[in-house]
C-alpha cells in the first residue's frame, strides 16, 4: 500500500513537472479531452435536465392517474386521424357512471379545457387557457394557492360566477396577484369574481398551464363555451396500490359499457395512462443520450491520441531514466504502474477543465430554458470513470514500451 502510495506521489511530482517544462504541448492535449468532456458530459446533461423537467411536469399531472378523451396523446396505433377526429367527445353524465360502477376507483373528475380572452376594465389577456372543473379536480390534481381559495360545494352545485385565475394573469390585470381577490373579470359577455390566485409555478412544456389559465365550476363554464367544442375529457384516479393495468382494464370495459359498444366493435375513446406516458418520455430520451454520447465520445477520441502522444514523447525524454530504475532494481509492472498513473492524472485534470465548462454552460442555459440544468452526482462519478478509462488506454502503449525497456540500452541512449 505505502509503496502504491509512494509512486501515486511520483507520478503527481513528474506529471506536474511535464506540465511546466512543455506547458504548449501539455496545454494542446489537455484541451483535447476538455472539450471531449464537454461534449459527452455537456450534452447529457442539458437533455437529463431538460427529461427531469419534462418527467416532473407529467407528474404533475397525477399519479395513478388516466385520463380518457378521444385522443391518444403518446401516439397509439397507427390510426388516420380523421378516426379519432370522429370519435365522439366525453360527456359530462359518463363520469358519474364511471364513478358508480368502478371499483377501483378513487375520483373521477369531468373538465372542459379550451382557450379565450379575459378582460378587466380596459385590460384584456388574450389565448388564456380556460379550465370548466368538477369539485373532485383538486383531488387529482392539487393547485396551491397564492392567495384566496378552491370553489366550495354549493359554488359547484349553483354554478355560480367565481373563478380561480393564475398568477401571471393576476399580475397583468391588477398588477399585484392580491389585488386580484374579489375583483370582477368578464369572459365571453359574462363576468365572475376572482375568489384565488394559482401560485406562481414557471413554464410549462406539459400539463397544466396554471400561470396563464382561468378556471370556472363546470356548470358556469357551459353557459360560456358549448361543451362539446372544449375538448371535454374525463380524468381518472385509481385507489392507492392499485396496479394502472388493472385499473386501464377495468375501465376500458365499464366505458365500452356505457358507450353499448358491441364486442366487434373497437374503443371509440383512449385510455392515457401517465405512466405510459412518462415511460414513453424515459424511451425516447434514450436515443437521445446515446446519440449526444457517440458525438462526445469521438471528441475524447481525438483527445485520447492527445494524451498518447504526449506520454510517447515523455517516455522518449525519460528512457536514460527508466534505465537507471530498471538498473537499481525497479520492477516492470513499477514502471508500468507509474506511466499509467500520469496518463491517468493529465485525463483527469483535462476533465477538470470540461467539467469547468460544462459548469459555465449550466448557468448559461439555466435562465433562457426556463429550467435548472445541472451535473448530476452520476454524471461527476461518470466523468472520473471516462477520464479513467481514457488515460489508461492512452498510456497503455507508451508504458508498456517504457516497461519492456532494457536497462542497459536505456542508460546508453
Amino acid at each position: 500500500m505505502l509503496k502504491t502510495l509512494k509512486i501515486l506521489q511520483n507520478s503527481l511530482k513528474l506529471t506536474f513537472q511535464e506540465l511546466k517544462v512543455n506547458k504548449m504541448r501539455t496545454a494542446l492535449s489537455l484541451t483535447g479531452v476538455a472539450f471531449g468532456i464537454f461534449c459527452i458530459i455537456g450534452v447529457l446533461a442539458t437533455v437529463n435536465s431538460l427529461e427531469q423537467n419534462i418527467q416532473n411536469q407529467v407528474k404533475s399531472l397525477g399519479s395513478n392517474t388516466i385520463y380518457i378523451d378521444k385522443w391518444e396523446y403518446s401516439g397509439g396505433p397507427d390510426k388516420p386521424f380523421w378516426k379519432y377526429r370522429a370519435r365522439p367527445v366525453m360527456e359530462y353524465k359518463e363520469a358519474a357512471l364511471l364513478k358508480e360502477r368502478s371499483t377501483l376507483t378513487e375520483e373521477v373528475t369531468f373538465l372542459m379545457q379550451t382557450g379565450g380572452n379575459v378582460s378587466h376594465k380596459d385590460d384584456l389577456l388574450q389565448n388564456v387557457a380556460v379550465y370548466g372543473i368538477n369539485e373532485a379536480q383538486i383531488a387529482i390534481q392539487p393547485i396551491k394557492f397564492e392567495v384566496g381559495r378552491y370553489f366550495s360545494a354549493s359554488e359547484f352545485n349553483a354554478g355560480n360566477p367565481v373563478c380561480i385565475i393564475g398568477y401571471v394573469n393576476a399580475e397583468n390585470l391588477f398588477g399585484m396577484a392580491e389585488r386580484a381577490m374579489g375583483r370582477q373579470v368578464e369572459v365571453k359577455g359574462k363576468k365572475a369574481t376572482v375568489i384565488g390566485v394559482i401560485k406562481k409555478e414557471g413554464k410549462n412544456f406539459i400539463g397544466w398551464d396554471y400561470d396563464n389559465c382561468i378556471m370556472f365550476p363546470y356548470k358556469f363554464c357551459r353557459q360560456l363555451y358549448e361543451e362539446k367544442n372544449a375538448n371535454p375529457i374525463l380524468i381518472v384516479k385509481g385507489k392507492q396500490n392499485i396496479a394502472v393495468e388493472a385499473l386501464s382494464d377495468e375501465l376500458r370495459g365499464i366505458m365500452r359499457q356505457i358507450r353499448k359498444l358491441s364486442p366487434t366493435e373497437e374503443d371509440n375513446f383512449s385510455l392515457n395512462s401517465v405512466e405510459a406516458f412518462s415511460k414513453a418520455i424515459s424511451e425516447s430520451f434514450v436515443t437521445i443520450n446515446i446519440v449526444g454520447s457517440i458525438i462526445g465520445g469521438i471528441s475524447l477520441i481525438v483527445g485520447m491520441f492527445g494524451i498518447a502522444n504526449i506520454m510517447f514523447v515523455t517516455v522518449k525524454e525519460r528512457t536514460p531514466v527508466i534505465g537507471l530504475k530498471k538498473a537499481i532494481g525497479a520492477k516492470k509492472s513499477t514502471i508500468l504502474f507509474e506511466f499509467l498513473m500520469e496518463a491517468a492524472l493529465l485525463c483527469l485534470i483535462g476533465g477538470a477543465f470540461g467539467l469547468l465548462f460544462v459548469y459555465i454552460l449550466t448557468l448559461i442555459l439555466s435562465g433562457p430554458l426556463n429550467f435548472p440544468v445541472f451535473i448530476s452526482l452520476p454524471m461527476l462519478v461518470a466523468t472520473v470513470i471516462i477520464c479513467l478509462v481514457v488515460g489508461i488506454l492512452a498510456g497503455i502503449i507508451p508504458a508498456s514500451q517504457a516497461a519492456k525497456m532494457d536497462p542497459v540500452v536505456a542508460i546508453r541512449s
